[in-house]
């Protein structure tokens, strides 16, 4: 907020990098929420993360179609199969990509069905190590899983966290809407982050 009220409103996601103390790891966890409308880069308006950009970006050579509906459209007329495997990706993550592509400046978490909210944790400050809460899938990433517990801030299930096997691509194990359960691991009220795990929920 402080870097904004300085600089004005972020041209691109890319920027969100500039302000201080806010690393690669948390960009990697926030910059996929951000919406730039205007922006030079018409991704940077879209649900589509960072780290997919190139994918597009391949996928809009291919087709001869910048990145728009448009393409999202083009590209649901090929075969999923063969354009995920052409494009380096799993169908799902493919899926989720066109549906962002087809749909920019929306946040599809506004569409998804609201947690069901314990009446004691209302807030991040609420928030203790150890606590098992319910809560709905609002993104997965390659790395994890955003999980809304109630707190005005998602927390981040990091894809280690997710199983007590082993997850290759988070999307074959969650959804976004999905309820699942979780535990808080750490909280860190300064950097407003939060850190869930699906795993050992039946431990005290």
């Amino acid at each position: 907020v402080g870097w904004r009220e300085k600089n004005g409103p972020f041209p691109s996601r890319a920027k969100l990098l500039d302000v201080p103390q806010l690393g690669p790891c948390t960009f990697e966890q926030c910059a996929g929420f951000l919406r730039i409308p205007g922006a030079a880069n018409p991704l940077d308006n879209t649900a589509v993360h960072p780290e997919s950009y190139q994918n597009v970006e391949q996928l809009s050579r291919m087709m001869g179609i910048l990145p728009s509906p448009a393409l999202a459209d083009r590209a649901r007329q090929q075969n999923a199969h063969d354009l995920a495997a052409k494009l380096g990706l799993g169908v799902l993550t493919l899926s989720d990509i066109l549906e962002a592509l087809s749909k920019p400046g929306r946040d599809t978490r506004d569409d998804l069905p609201q947690p069901t909210l314990r009446s004691d944790v209302l807030d991040l400050q609420d928030l203790k190590p150890g606590m098992i809460l319910h809560g709905v899938v609002r993104n997965v990433a390659d790395f994890g899983a955003f999980v809304d517990v109630g707190v005005h801030q998602d927390g981040l299930v990091h894809i280690s966290e997710m199983a007590d096997h082993f997850v290759k691509n988070p999307h074959g194990l969650v959804n976004a809407g999905q309820p699942v359960k979780v535990r808080v691991l750490r909280i860190d009220p300064d950097r407003r982050r939060i850190s869930l795990s699906m795993k050992d929920l039946d431990q005290p």
